[in-house]
């Protein structure tokens, strides 16, 4: 079980892992070795996760969620697999901690006063500035 908060733990039978080979920089190593990680947790099927926090979690994912509503992130920072698997989990679980806490509601507001007459006089002021642009006219 992996740890997200107090009250969530993933369980590890729901992340697949598949290991593909990093792009970029490595020399003869980088054509040999498959160092990079791809994990993949089906979001909208998880036993882990409460309703909501799914719902977040797939909205907050962006272009890392499928249309099957699997997030797949890819790790390659890290020349060996082993940091690179463990830097792909650790970001899955900043993304679920996102998405954990519920979006506070707006509160309507309105503006004051001061700040209605401030606008009010800016408006003025460019109007006037706007009407002196005009042709000028000679009597």
């Amino acid at each position: 079980m992996i740890p997200v908060t107090e009250t969530i733990f993933l369980d590890e039978s729901e992340i697949e892992e598949s290991f593909i080979r990093s792009s970029g920089p490595g020399g003869q190593n980088v054509n040999k070795v498959s160092s990079a990680v791809q994990i993949r947790f089906d979001a909208r099927r998880s036993r882990s996760l409460p309703d909501a926090v799914a719902v977040r979690l797939m909205r907050l994912a962006g272009s890392k969620l499928t249309q099957d509503g699997v997030i797949v992130i890819t790790a390659q920072r890290h020349r060996d697999q082993a940091r690179n698997r463990v830097d792909a989990v650790e970001r899955l679980v900043e993304l679920i901690r996102e998405a954990v806490p519920p979006p506070v509601p707006r509160r309507a507001t309105k503006p004051t006063k001061a700040s209605k007459e401030k606008r009010l006089e800016g408006k003025a002021k460019r109007s006037g500035i706007k009407s002196m642009r005009g042709s000028v006219k000679f009597d």
